[in-house]
């Protein structure tokens, strides 16, 4: 297997866009990737599309077809890849995959959705096409529900308090005002987060992610062939992917989330390091809930202490344990196929110093988990820099 580098990255920003596209949203995001990359000559072999619902929600398939036809690259192979929520980083693994086998040398992963011109309760029943179609979908079963009765069996098991719980949200608020690309570039105290409407008790609007429109992008080629492109390469330096069922009824303890933790260890054990060599961390923060139970999952505290952790500042910018400088998907927004793609950019950005006002210390390995299915399904990818 060849070693893996990510070359160029692109992103729109992410929040409502009522005039473009998915395929417009796309399209800029792949642009500026190649330009990243300066690679708008270099021919590209195969084009890797993560897209959970564009048929559902804009009326439109064929996606990765069309945007390599409006790219006018012709590339040997355009897929789109398919893990709901985690389509983003399906995309990027399989396009890995892709570059270390040695079929292709060049290829463009785009992740993207269109989602704000919808509804909100149209939008929540797409997002809930994710649950079992038989065991929980029936019942009216959403995720912001899911996320709610976790969020009370964690409290009652660890005494997680609300204050802990809403740090997250004002961490990762904070975070996003120096991320040009965020949906949620504003400040919120705790007050501000339990004064908030109830979604699904206990959960309030701003323990949730909001619905966003955004597209990201990366370049991927073999590391012998990296510095062509930039002098900053990004190496992929281990991936882990593993599934649990769907149901969180039928799994053995649902405050345990199996994949992310089976992901984890297996992308951990490919790049040789322990997690306590990651300096940077982007979480799938669709509900406050989940930093900290990914966060207790992937290693990095003892279980039980995640919210702890939050409340000391250990995950903050320049704490001992930094996660989601982004912003997360809480405050950069959660376009669900871009959402994988684009804690890649952020990676990348961290490694490379390119991370402005939120920029880690000193960052030269990072972490990404992106799940799907309330963490049904998880991709956790390790990152390093390549020079």
């Amino acid at each position: 297997m060849r070693e893996v580098a990510i070359v160029g990255v692109g992103m729109t920003p992410f929040g409502k866009h009522p005039d473009r596209s998915l395929i417009d949203l796309m399209l800029e995001a792949s642009h500026t990737a190649l330009m990243d990359a300066g690679a708008l000559e270099t021919p590209i072999e195969a084009v890797h599309v993560g897209c959970m619902a564009s048929g559902m929600l804009c009326g439109l398939e064929n996606t990765a077809t069309l945007l390599a036809d409006e790219l006018g690259v012709k590339p040997q192979t355009a897929e789109r890849v398919e893990n709901s929520a985690a389509s983003g980083g399906s995309a990027l693994l399989s396009a890995y995959l892709a570059v270390a086998s040695g079929l292709y040398d060049v290829v463009l992963i785009v992740g993207g959705e269109k989602m704000r011109h919808l509804p909100t309760p149209q939008a929540t029943r797409a997002i809930a096409a994710m649950t079992h179609p038989e065991g929980e979908r029936p019942h009216g079963v959403t995720m912001p529900s899911l996320a709610a009765l976790l969020t009370r069996l964690y409290m009652r098991r660890y005494g997680l308090t609300r204050r802990q719980l809403a740090l997250v949200a004002v961490k990762n608020h904070r975070n996003a005002l120096s991320n040009p690309y965020a949906h949620l570039r504003r400040a919120i105290t705790v007050e501000d987060v339990l004064s908030s409407r109830v979604v699904a008790e206990p959960l309030r609007l701003f323990d949730c992610s909001p619905i966003s429109d955004g597209a990201a992008a990366l370049l991927l080629a073999p590391l012998e062939r990296a510095l062509e492109f930039t002098d900053q390469p990004v190496v992929l330096r281990g991936v882990g992917q593993a599934v649990d069922r769907v149901m969180m009824t039928e799994r053995d303890d649902p405050l345990t989330l199996h994949a992310v933790k089976e992901a984890a260890g297996r992308a951990l054990e490919r790049a040789g390091v322990s997690i306590d060599e990651i300096d940077v961390v982007e979480l799938h923060d669709a509900f406050t809930i989940l930093e900290i139970v990914e966060s207790e999952d992937l290693g990095l505290f003892e279980k039980g202490r995640g919210g702890e952790a939050v409340e000391e500042g250990l995950t903050a910018i320049d704490g001992e344990r930094p996660i989601n400088p982004s912003g997360g998907l809480k405050a950069r927004g959660h376009p669900l196929g871009a959402t994988g793609v684009a804690q890649a950019v952020e990676i990348t950005w961290q490694l490379r110093g390119e991370a402005g006002g939120r920029q880690v210390r000193e960052a030269e390995r990072g972490l990404s988990c992106n799940v799907s299915g309330f963490a049904a399904n998880a991709v956790v990818i390790v990152y390093e820099r390549g020079w």
